[in-house]
């Protein structure tokens, strides 16, 4: 196999992207209130350490426009439902999500689909959709019912770290769904290629030189593009409702298959988002309800009323879970899978009488937006009953936004309602969650790169 810097060119760096709108001098943006951190590492360390706690001291210290200088570059930073708004929905195309993500993934996840911006963007979008069509989803939730029925009945009256158990579970629900095939041996060199993956996407050290995280996550995409690549062909010729399959029968609007290297791309993408993300969202939800027994005992009402203990969900019954929907939306906002989302501006732009100028890394924060007061009073509380249509009237679109918005709205969205309703019906049907650590428990978050319990979050399943 070709050697890293070879095989991979560095292509999270702006010479190897002459497209790219090149970033602003210092001076430049020096009219933007900010910090510019320690020499050579800027504020990077403090976001790590505390990407809260380091936001919050920044909108107290200079508003909702700020700047830094972390992962080796200058930063813009725009707090608020509005700039939200500005950025996400990105009326104008002002902001490039390919130049945000880029600097961040290119090295690991390269033309995948949030890598992607405008009309090539919408292009693979829609050709990607086919996968979460009703047809494929009902299969989806076939798969989903009876590999999590078999996962939960292991665990019940069992203590055990929740967020590696259901790390591995979305591993073996994505392998049977997306991928369509059973697991095996590989399931432990697969996860540990993801999480390289992942965690090399905040390693302070950008390029994949020896004995850093970028080089394990470069090197864990070479072996997953090895995995996936032979199979498209046969996948192709077999046919089949899993996503991996459907992605490789998937058009362009010319009717032109999707290449077999744009199907590796966006498998290993895919693989990617709906595995991290619904292991953090799912660990945040079962910590809420276990710290909220009278939630469990609420959804484990309305589960009952949809279909009895230890029986499959139909598909055309997912939508009758109302309020278990109203408590994962309320788990997502208190605990958001993506903290913040990069972008870049490719025209100059004002906001909030900031000129801000073209090739400014531009970052928008979810987690800010979901605890402001005036869309979510008391926002430290756990309370589901905010999505209410009644309690909703009014709300700011953009003071929700786990899931992104606009174009790049996330587009298994649906998928991850599926396998958290799923999840929790299997649960709460037949057990009780409870914290191990006793009522009053408060785990230690680890922030980035998505959103996890240092202790790995230990409870314990009462059989009901």
């Amino acid at each position: 196999m070709a050697s890293v810097a070879q095989a991979h060119g560095y292509p999270h760096t702006e010479t190897a992207n002459p497209h790219w709108v090149p970033p602003p001098g210092k001076e430049a943006l020096a009219h933007i209130p900010g910090e510019e951190g320690v020499p050579f590492l800027g504020t990077t360390l403090k976001v790590i350490a505390d990407p809260i706690g380091f936001g919050r001291h920044m909108f107290e210290k200079y508003g909702s426009v700020y700047r830094t200088r972390s992962f080796g570059k200058h930063n813009v930073t725009l707090l608020g439902a509005d700039a939200t708004e500005l950025v996400m929905f990105n009326k104008d195309k002002i902001f490039s999500s390919e130049q945000g993500w880029g600097p961040v993934l290119n090295n690991l996840f390269p033309r995948g689909l949030m890598l992607m911006d405008f009309d090539r963007h919408r292009a693979d979008r829609k050709a990607l959709s086919v996968a979460f069509k009703p047809g494929p989803m009902k299969h989806h939730c076939k798969v989903l019912n009876e590999g999590i029925a078999e996962r939960v009945a292991e665990w019940s009256e069992t203590s055990f770290q929740f967020y590696p158990a259901i790390k591995s579970l979305s591993l073996d629900t994505a392998a049977s769904a997306i991928l369509g095939i059973p697991w095996g041996p590989e399931a432990d060199k697969i996860n540990k290629a993801f999480v390289d993956e992942v965690q090399a996407s905040i390693g302070v050290v950008r390029s994949p030189l020896p004995f850093t995280k970028m080089r394990r996550g470069v090197k864990a995409r070479e072996y997953l593009l090895s995995y996936f690549t032979p199979q498209v062909k046969a996948r192709r010729e077999k046919g089949g409702d899993d996503i991996f399959t459907q992605i490789c029968l998937a058009t362009h609007e010319d009717g032109a298959l999707l290449t077999e290297g744009e199907v590796v791309d966006h498998m290993n993408f895919l693989m990617m988002a709906a595995h991290d993300t619904i292991t953090s969202s799912a660990t945040s939800l079962v910590y809420l309800l276990a710290k909220h027994p009278e939630w469990q005992d609420k959804l484990r009402e309305e589960c009952l009323s949809v279909a009895p203990a230890g029986q499959p969900l139909a598909y055309e019954d997912l939508g009758k879970l109302e309020l278990t929907e109203m408590a994962f939306k309320e788990a997502l906002r208190l605990i958001p899978p993506v903290p913040s989302i990069p972008r870049r501006a490719i025209k100059e732009f004002t906001f909030r009488n900031y000129t801000i100028p073209a090739g400014t890394s531009i970052g928008v924060s979810p987690q800010f937006v979901h605890k402001m007061e005036k869309h979510w009073p008391d926002p430290d509380k756990f309370d589901p009953m905010r999505f209410t249509p009644e309690n909703s009237v009014g709300r700011h679109k953009y003071a929700w936004v786990p899931f992104g918005g606009g174009a790049h709205m996330c587009l298994g969205l649906h998928f991850a309602y599926m396998q958290i309703k799923i999840l929790m019906h299997a649960m709460l049907t037949q057990n009780r969650v409870v914290l191990s650590g006793g009522p009053d428990y408060e785990p230690d978050w680890q922030v980035f790169p998505i959103p996890q319990p240092r202790d790995g979050l230990p409870v314990r399943l009462e059989k009901l």
